[in-house]
């Protein structure tokens, strides 16, 4: 990890009231090197490789904590597992529904949500999700 993100990451931790541990650091490594939007068991997995004693529950603490931290969002896709991803960008989700990869689709600077949904007045909108569904290009061929 570069050493300015580094600091950015251990003052995020810091602002929100938790120590940045190697367990957090390394979730969020693996996190970042590859995004894919895994569970938990698939963060597991990859984390173990690294740090063979690290637990499940570790993992999922650690998860829960970047989400309460404002680094990693928690994707809820139906029922399936909950998913995470790093890219704190106002984004989309495009799943596969062949392959069940979820894609990050970036949204373009006008389409706020204000201007695509007609929010009734006086409600305030602090975040929001869309999930589009189709094939990826891969499945398509």
């Amino acid at each position: 990890m570069i050493h300015s993100a580094k600091n950015q990451l251990e003052e995020s931790m810091q602002h929100a009231g938790r120590r940045l541990t190697p367990q957090r650091r390394e979730v969020l490594e693996v996190l970042l090197s590859q995004r894919d939007h895994p569970t938990a068991v698939e963060v597991f997995l990859r984390v173990k490789s690294r740090i063979p004693s690290i637990s499940l529950a570790t993992v999922y603490n650690c998860l829960e904590t970047l989400v309460k931290s404002g680094l990693v969002r928690q994707v809820n896709v139906e029922r399936d597992a909950s998913r995470y991803c790093p890219n704190l960008q106002e984004h989309s989700h495009f799943i596969c529904e062949k392959c069940g990869k979820v894609f990050d689709i970036p949204l373009q600077p006008q389409a706020k949500p204000e201007s695509v949904w007609q929010i009734p007045k006086g409600f305030k909108l602090t975040s929001f999700e869309t999930t589009m569904r189709g094939t990826c290009s891969h499945c398509s061929k």
